[in-house]
């Protein structure tokens, strides 16, 4: 119990502390939202009206203050640049970027893990997987994009190339290219650090003492090795989740998705300060909560780090 707390208090501490910094960096990023909303040839008295009325003329601490006490009940604020609430600017589509990461997930653990399994099951194919994985992880997010599109979308024409559908199926159907730029490299590294954990829980002493015993190939490698090499299979798949939200920015604005990464885009060039605000926030808390579902899933699977906090 008392290490489940302290995991989420580390977590909250963290949301806390990047919360902080997010908001002092973007105080201090160069340019000012009231000059952009007076306009180019607006007077000083109407820029320090436009700085009054979004409470830009405040301290620091108050503004910050305001801030996370509206963020922790929903309020955002109020765009600077769509002049409505930021929550309605997020509400169609933040489902849209929870859809694509989620199909970007399913694709990663089929192919990630079954690629990272599969020496294990055929060793001869070892030197493909290595191979295969490395060149995925080298690939750019951006360059898978573009390299699916030209293919899939302009000269097989299987998919579409922008937009989401309606329907759950014309949805699946239109974020599937997405969906694998997004997915490629990540599965590659999960293929690769789950390649490499199989192989060397495969080398140890008990697995070698349990064949030894004559117990069956699948009973050691699902007690033995897969339960052993999962440790460090769950970190990065908490780390890849964590990713792919941002990662989404990258794929959403290539396929012209309208999620809250196109949005990012958009709102960091027009200085839109709430906005890049209230999706930092979002992006830093799904960081830490699959760290944090990392961190239990580590306590449920070693009974060893049970042991070691608890003493």
């Amino acid at each position: 119990m008392r290490s489940v707390l302290r995991i989420c208090g580390t977590a909250l501490s963290t949301l806390l502390v990047a919360s902080l910094v997010i908001y002092g960096a973007l105080a201090l990023a160069p340019g000012d939202p009231a000059t952009e909303l007076a306009g180019p040839r607006a007077t000083p008295k109407l820029i320090a009206q436009s700085r009054h009325q979004y409470g830009l003329d405040r301290p620091f601490l108050v503004r910050y203050w305001s801030w996370l006490t509206g963020a922790l009940h929903g309020n955002f604020g109020i765009s600077l640049q769509f002049h409505q609430s930021v929550s309605s600017l997020l509400a169609p589509r933040l489902p849209v970027t929870l859809e694509l990461v989620a199909y970007a997930s399913v694709i990663i653990f089929v192919f990630g893990l079954g690629l990272g399994l599969l020496p294990s099951l055929l060793p001869p194919l070892n030197v493909l997987v290595t191979i295969t994985a490395g060149v995925g992880i080298a690939v750019p997010t951006f360059v898978a994009a573009l390299v699916l599109v030209e293919i899939f979308a302009l000269k097989l024409g299987w998919f579409p190339a922008v937009g989401t559908g309606s329907g759950f199926a014309s949805q699946v159907w239109h974020l599937t290219l997405p969906a694998f730029a997004l997915a490629l490299s990540w599965a590659a590294y999960v293929a690769q650090i789950s390649r490499a954990s199989v192989r060397e829980q495969q080398g140890r002493e008990h697995v070698a003492t349990a064949r030894g015993r004559g117990l069956p190939s699948a009973l050691v490698f699902r007690r033995h090795v897969l339960r052993n090499a999962s440790l460090p299979i769950v970190t990065v798949s908490g780390l890849t989740i964590a990713g792919l939200i941002a990662g989404s920015i990258v794929v959403e604005t290539a396929f012209g998705i309208g999620g809250i990464g196109s949005l990012l885009v958009q709102s960091v060039s027009a200085k839109d300060y709430n906005v890049v605000l209230a999706i930092s926030l979002i992006l830093v808390v799904a960081f830490v909560l699959a760290t944090t579902l990392s961190d239990l899933a580590h306590l449920a699977l070693d009974p060893r780090l049970r042991a070691r906090t608890q003493s």
